[in-house]
């Protein structure tokens, strides 16, 4: 009797869940990575989103939503079309819908949640990672705000909005992808050649946490290891002249240090004998941070930092280099899109996300170009954790003008208008201000290939003032200025190139390679395959790789300081990765292209 009783519940159950998630699943026939084919709605990137300031208590918002699209003039929909699975785009497979929005149409959300009961007396803060483009948020049909941005997180605090029961969330989305001159990477409305599917909504988790009202809202570490001390900034929401910010640094399970200041100030504390972060030793410093008023806390956070510097100098035979901690240090990486043919920007799981960083690391890379896209905060954390130094592209937007390759620029720079300028300014800021305390990020790249560029001077010296401890890459592949940034990147494919080598300035080949081979069952397209140069098999591709490292091994020896091979993964169209786009095979020989790799990196030290 007790199985049969048991087996009459789980049936039960089952006719209560089943309705709602059978109305979900992959849409279209477009390949699949292994975390997408094996993903659980009921369970979407569950894992706190934001390591580098954790909170203990939080609650996750991803899944099953409520979706529909209508036209722009249209009011909040009454019915929706349908669920969508947050966080993935509405273009995305795994959002189940698959369905293009546009610049003439709205994307509705809307569910339901639940504050819980032990978060009572608490502000509630609803965080969204990224959303593109523009987002309206509306509470229990009351409206919160709005954030313009596809690329950095935004919070609004919702405490006065809520009601006594369930909770009622709408969020409206609009963006215009390619008809507009907002930031928006490769996204095409027509997708072709190295342009790719359009990415619109919600495409990051979504999240609750309960705070004070007088809570920590961010936390800046910069590194001095030359004076042996860790500065911290922490902001705080609501303080007062007499509340306390104290900070403990660990090392391990070990405390190393521990201060107390006055909320809003700086605070530099001594690290002795500090241990360096490099990609052959990722260590990373652990932080406790709390917000004290009249000896009760107030906020509590967790956090880390790491110790090291970014500089530029000379050789011993007065070349000028890329230097870490103070030595010459070849930064060698791939040119990586973070795409993916199930969930487009957003990786089916953390898993996934850190499976190209693992992947490339075990390639022999020691850094990643992030390519005109920006990462989840894990990502970054992941890079800090494994090790792997990162150049951050600003996502391009607006229109292509002239591109000069070669030589100083001598054109006519893009003219952008007062609104389109205001968003590149914001959208810039706010990507930096997110990412400013990650230790893994070493190049800040404001412009690729012309596209979008504008005042590139005043864009680099503002980025090179706000953030003094990175290097800045002002123009990736063309359209160089004198006295501008500090190095001067080329672009040239399939095999490397020295060119624009001087006296005074790093020299650096920001993109090349991009060798091609289709592999059958796992293309995006059957056909319109695309790469620089296309071979037949493994061992030929393996092989002319090899090929392009030693002649770039010689090229470093020469003044090449950094290179960037195209790419991480096939994405799309592009077939030139050293993975296929679904991250199911490897396309080149690993143990013999990590050889090559170590070759070109150690071919610039002593």
């Amino acid at each position: 009797m007790k199985l049969k009783f048991k087996t009459i519940i789980l049936l039960a159950l089952l006719s209560i869940s089943s309705p709602l998630f059978a109305q979900w699943k992959p849409a279209g026939d477009k390949i699949k990575t292994e975390w997408g084919e094996k993903l659980n709605p009921k369970n979407v990137l569950a894992e706190y989103p934001r390591p580098i300031m954790a909170r203990q208590n939080w609650k996750n918002l991803n899944g099953l939503w409520n979706y529909a699209i209508t036209d722009t003039s249209k009011a909040q929909p009454a019915n929706f079309d349908g669920k969508i699975l947050v966080p993935f785009a509405a273009e995305s497979s795994l959002s189940g819908v698959m369905k293009n929005v546009g610049a003439s149409k709205d994307l509705w959300y809307n569910t339901t949640f639940t504050i819980p009961s032990d978060w009572k007396g608490k502000d509630v803060l609803l965080n969204f990672g990224a959303v593109d483009w523009r987002t309206e948020v509306w509470i229990n049909d009351k409206k919160v705000g709005t954030h313009e941005g596809g690329y950095s997180p935004f919070s609004f605090n919702i405490t006065k909005y809520l009601s006594k029961s369930a909770q009622k969330i709408t969020v409206k989305v609009w963006d215009p992808t390619d008809e507009g001159p907002q930031p928006r990477g490769k996204q095409l409305n027509n997708p072709n050649s190295i342009w790719y599917t359009p990415v619109t909504g919600i495409w990051q988790t979504v999240w609750l946490e309960p705070v004070a009202k007088q809570h920590i809202t961010a936390l800046k570490t910069v590194a001095d290891i030359d004076k042996g001390v860790i500065n911290i900034t922490p902001k705080v929401f609501g303080g007062t002249t007499g509340d306390l910010v104290e900070v403990k640094i660990m090392d391990g399970g070990k405390l190393i240090s521990s201060t107390k200041m006055k909320a809003g100030k700086p605070i530099s504390i001594a690290v002795k004998n500090a241990k360096l972060w490099s990609p052959e030793s990722p260590f990373l410093y652990k932080m406790k941070v709390k917000l004290w008023r009249k000896g009760t806390v107030l906020d509590e956070v967790k956090s880390y930092f790491a110790m090291r510097k970014l500089s530029t100098g000379r050789d011993a035979a007065g070349i000028m280099r890329l230097e870490l901690n103070n030595k010459s240090y070849f930064q060698f990486g791939t040119l990586d899109q973070g795409w993916w043919p199930d969930g487009l920007y957003t990786a089916p799981s953390d898993e996934a996300l850190k499976y190209d960083i693992v992947k490339t690391k075990a390639m022999g890379f020691n850094m990643i170009r992030k390519h005109i896209k920006v990462e989840p905060a894990r990502w970054y954390t992941h890079c800090d954790e494994i090790g792997m130094l990162v150049w951050q592209d600003m996502p391009s937007g607006d229109k292509d003008p002239n591109w000069q390759g070669r030589g100083y620029f001598n054109g006519k720079e893009l003219i952008r208008t007062a609104k389109s300028e205001a968003i590149y300014r914001k959208e810039w800021k706010e990507i930096i201000d997110n990412l400013y305390s990650y230790p893994s990020i070493a190049v800040w790249v404001p412009f690729n290939e012309a596209w979008g560029q504008f005042k590139t001077p005043e864009i680099a010296k503002w980025t090179k003032e706000y953030d003094p401890s990175r290097l800045v890459n002002p123009a990736s592949g063309g359209n160089h200025y004198k006295n501008t940034g500090d190095m001067v990147d080329i672009h040239q494919y399939p095999a490397p190139v020295l060119e624009m080598n001087g006296p005074d300035h790093v020299t650096v080949l920001g993109e090349y390679g991009g060798i091609g081979l289709p592999i059958k069952g796992h293309l995006w397209n059957n056909d319109k395959n695309w790469g620089y140069i296309e071979l037949k098999n493994s061992a030929e591709t393996t092989a002319e790789y090899v090929k392009y490292a030693k002649q770039l091994e010689e090229l470093a020896k020469k003044g090449i300081s950094a290179a960037v091979y195209t790419q991480t993964t096939d994405v799309e169209g592009e077939i030139n990765g050293f993975m296929t786009y679904d991250r199911k095979i490897d396309k080149l020989d690993v143990p013999e292209v990590k050889k090559a790799n170590e070759d070109v990196i150690k071919a610039i030290l002593p």
